[in-house]
């Protein structure tokens, strides 16, 4: 099964996982552990909007930041820019916060509520260089969408 395939079959479940419910730290704990199980990514999370910074919230992998700040690092840069951020190598990217020196690439995508304020931002991260690429963020921000949609709306 090639990427797509994958990306395509894990929409299905998600919908069907999701279903009708609506509680936000609920949905984005399940979505996370789909995610992480079915892609099999090495940190898999999501940073909530919470008194002006990024607060962790559910996630799957090893321990990580508690806090990051607004611009800050590559979760923080998302919220701020208010677009997904793809990065190839984690060294080179300016200010990028190492919860694991294990962390070789990232991708950060913003979940938008019904105002289009940034209420959360999905980080994705693995231990090989340029492991992100435009299937990933298409697929990505996909599933940002629709589950923002169910929580955030």
């Amino acid at each position: 099964m090639n990427k797509d395939e994958r990306y395509e079959e894990l929409l299905l479940e998600l919908r069907s996982l999701i279903g009708e419910e609506k509680e936000e730290v609920s949905v984005l704990s399940n979505v996370v552990a789909a995610l992480h199980e079915k892609l099999g990514f090495f940190w898999t999370g999501i940073y909530r909007v919470t008194g002006g910074e990024l607060l962790v919230g559910p996630f799957q992998g090893p321990v990580a930041c508690f806090h990051i700040g607004y611009g800050k690092g590559v979760c923080g840069t998302s919220w701020k820019e208010r677009r997904t951020i793809v990065v190839e190598d984690v060294e080179q990217f300016p200010g990028h916060i190492a919860c694991s020196s294990l962390s070789r690439s990232e991708i950060v995508v913003p979940l938008f509520d019904s105002s289009s304020e940034v209420r959360a931002v999905l980080d994705i991260d693995s231990t090989e260089l340029g492991c992100f690429d435009d299937t990933d963020k298409k697929y990505l921000e996909a599933i940002a969408e629709m589950v923002s949609k169910r929580v955030y709306d």
